[in-house]
């Protein structure tokens, strides 16, 4: 990397503030935060806390820790509210040499462990120094001025706590009293798209730092300028827009980044006393609360910036006017990017909106770049943030809606995140298309959870799998007249969202229409354990890896080749004026149905080994058997499944197996090269 005020790599850093007592927290962000490639890390070292029985030892621990790998800034600030005149941690101290002589005391203890010091936080900020006892900041200017004399004395760089928001006339005064005189670096902070409004307050990090710079010519031109803090809160669920952020602030003129910050807070946790409640203070982290990673860690972990901007460079041109695109929300994932690369493939312009949440699938993204160029319109968008939805679908041609929350795991431990993804997601698709007063056709992605766990059916036990008792069943598969029963919170927010594509359709006479899914299996498949299992079985046995099966591994499934999926996504728009308002099943059906003990013996015989295979309690709402009655649509559209699962199977394994694949690079060299497998007709499927 190169370090420079105008380097667009330059090095960066992360600004976190860590509690008493987190031992494990910070350990966990730490080692996170030099994954990511961060060099500096900024966090407090409260004056208040410090006095705190606990206090001493907690900074004991904390302090060399940070230092053990990384460049520390401590931000010393907090007045114990024993030695304040206000009673509070904002108030200026009764004697204000207090405050230099426990930054000398700082020095003393931990200096060996950093080079610069921060002096105070945010000071214009009443939360931070309660400026109603000093209107003309002659208290702070004496306090602060008599620690940074003699951190400077000891050989310490001062720094000057960061603006929020920032205030020309406030440095100014700050210069003419002196004290920027004593300081070698000035701190800033912005957070524009959050607090700082890009229309009013917000002119840009340039102007800011120019303002800054001019100031400083008069009253310290030798001192640094860093960005000690620049944010954006992700509560609206643009986790892209905080990527695009953090880049902007990254090629700003400054000699240093602090991004703040690294993890959410957790919604339990007050972020200030007196603050009122702002969602968005909860939600500045590049990981969740949960220490689940943002894009923007995700990206910075994998390959640091050049992967964020890589990724970020994808996002759409402007569509050539009239284009009339279709529009695939989740469009980066699965399905939906094979779905995108068919209408691509023909010529036609495609919106992919995708927040990118799921690992892995911004190859996708780049993968439909590359062969496509410019008419791949990527829009880093939710389908919970209505605002946008309604602008990207006003002129679609047809819109595929397949972004979703697809894991039941995951409904269970986050069934309101679930469902806002799920039911409110769908519901705002739906608006947006209706209030654009377009007849536009929607395509919804549904799932077989809709049935329930189909507990009721009666099962036959054989060698390797479970068959229904039920003759009709056993030889077609669960019909679209199966009565719907709901279960796990997932299988209820797909069920909603389904019902509400079949309503518009009554109610608004839109043309929509719904495929109640299978398991679909293929190439850009990143399967999990909790979705995607098929392309999960096989990426784990490449991998040499053990495999985890939840029941008995009887339990069978209706496997389907993704480009027979897309198939049946292309026949229902193509025949939209007779299937609107109507829900198919959408699977393999019984000449595809599988158990997971068949398929984990073919996998076996692909990889050419055994596999190390754990069995566990079956998980909630799993059906011990689903196989797709597909007549309908059939009947309805003239699909069939073409693609037999063994011939899949292969098609898969031999992508994943190839430098497309999510194999790294030592994995793909130890695999022994396979013949191609026989399709139906006897011949090669490929070369």
């Amino acid at each position: 990397m190169t370090d420079g005020p105008t380097g667009q790599d330059k090095s960066y850093g992360f600004a976190e503030w860590f509690r008493p007592g987190e031992y494990e927290r910070t350990q966990s962000a730490l080692d996170a935060m030099e994954r990511a490639g961060a060099r500096y890390v900024r966090t407090h070292l409260s004056w208040a806390e410090y006095h705190q029985p606990e206090g001493p030892a907690w900074y004991d621990w904390l302090i060399p820790k940070i230092a053990e790998r990384f460049e520390l800034l401590p931000c010393v600030h907090y007045t114990p509210p024993s030695l304040s005149r206000t009673g509070t941690s904002a108030g200026p101290p009764h004697r204000l040499l207090d405050f230099a002589d426990f930054v000398d005391h700082v020095l003393t203890r931990y200096g060996e462990h950093f080079t610069a010091v921060e002096l105070w936080n945010e000071p214009n900020n009443l939360l931070d120094w309660d400026w109603r006892l000093d209107t003309d900041w002659t208290l702070f200017c004496e306090m602060v001025g008599a620690a940074a004399h003699w951190a400077q004395e000891r050989g310490y760089k001062t720094v000057l706590g960061g603006l929020s928001p920032f205030d020309a006339h406030w440095l100014h005064l700050i210069g003419e009293r002196g004290l920027l005189a004593k300081m070698d670096v000035v701190g800033l902070h912005g957070f524009p798209g959050t607090w700082d409004s890009e229309n009013s307050t917000w002119s840009g990090w340039d102007d800011l730092i120019g303002h800054t710079r001019a100031i400083l010519e008069q009253f310290a031109p030798e001192a640094e300028i860093w960005i000690t803090e620049a944010g954006y809160a992700t509560w609206r669920h643009d986790e892209a827009k905080q990527a695009e952020s953090f880049l902007t602030a990254l090629r700003a003129p400054a000699e240093r980044l602090y991004w703040y910050g690294w993890q959410d807070v957790q919604p339990d946790v007050a972020v200030q006393e007196g603050l009122r409640f702002d969602e968005r203070h909860y939600h500045m982290g590049v990981v969740d609360a949960a220490g689940q990673p943002k894009l923007l860690a995700r990206l910075l972990s994998q390959g640091g910036v050049a992967a964020v901007r890589e990724t970020m460079a994808l996002a759409a041109p402007h569509l050539r006017r009239g284009a009339e695109p279709i529009v695939v929300t989740g469009g980066a994932g699965f399905i939906g990017c094979n779905i995108a690369e068919s209408f691509l493939a023909e010529g036609r312009d495609v919106v992919v909106v995708d927040n990118l949440s799921r690992p892995g699938v911004e190859r996708n993204l780049a993968w439909l770049r590359d062969r496509h160029r410019t008419r791949v319109h990527w829009q880093p968008g939710d389908v919970r943030d209505e605002d946008s939805l309604r602008d990207v679908l006003q002129d679609a041609g047809a819109v595929f809606h397949l972004a979703a929350q697809v894991a039941v795991t995951t409904s269970l431990e986050q069934p309101m995140a679930d469902f806002e993804v799920n039911a409110r997601g769908t519901l705002n698709v739906l608006e947006a298309v209706r209030r654009s007063g377009r007849k536009t056709p929607v395509i919804f992605a549904s799932t077989n959870k809709v049935y329930g766990n189909l507990a009721d059916l009666a099962m036959k036990e054989e060698a390797d799998r479970y068959a229904p008792a039920d003759n009709d069943i056993a030889a077609h598969g669960v019909s679209e007249a199966r009565r719907l029963d709901f279960c796990t919170p997932y299988g209820c927010s797909k069920g909603v969202a389904d019902q509400y594509v079949l309503d518009y359709a009554k109610s608004y006479d839109l043309p929509t229409a719904v495929l109640r899914m299978s398991c679909i299996y293929g190439p850009r498949q990143f399967g999990t354990e909790d979705q995607g299992w098929v392309a999960h079985f096989l990426i784990r046995a490449l991998r040499d890896e053990g495999l985890t099966i939840y029941g008995d591994g009887k339990q069978v499934r209706d496997i389907l080749h993704v480009a027979d999926a897309v198939a049946a996504y292309r026949a229902l728009l193509a025949n939209i004026d007779t299937v609107q308002g109507r829900a198919f099943n959408l699977g393999g059906g019984p000449d595809n149905a599988v158990s997971l003990r068949t398929v984990l013996a073919v996998i076996s015989d692909l990889v050419g080994g055994d596999l190390a295979i754990r069995y566990s309690d079956t998980r909630q709402g799993d059906q011990t058997y689903f196989v797709a009655d597909t007549r309908q649509l059939t009947e309805a559209v003239d699909w069939r499944a073409k693609i037999g699962w063994q011939e899949g199977l292969s098609d898969l394994h031999a992508w994943l197996s190839s430098e497309e694949g999510p194999l790294e690079k030592d994995q793909l060299e130890s695999l022994q090269p396979l013949p191609a497998p026989l399709g139906r007709d006897g011949r090669r499927l490929w070369a």
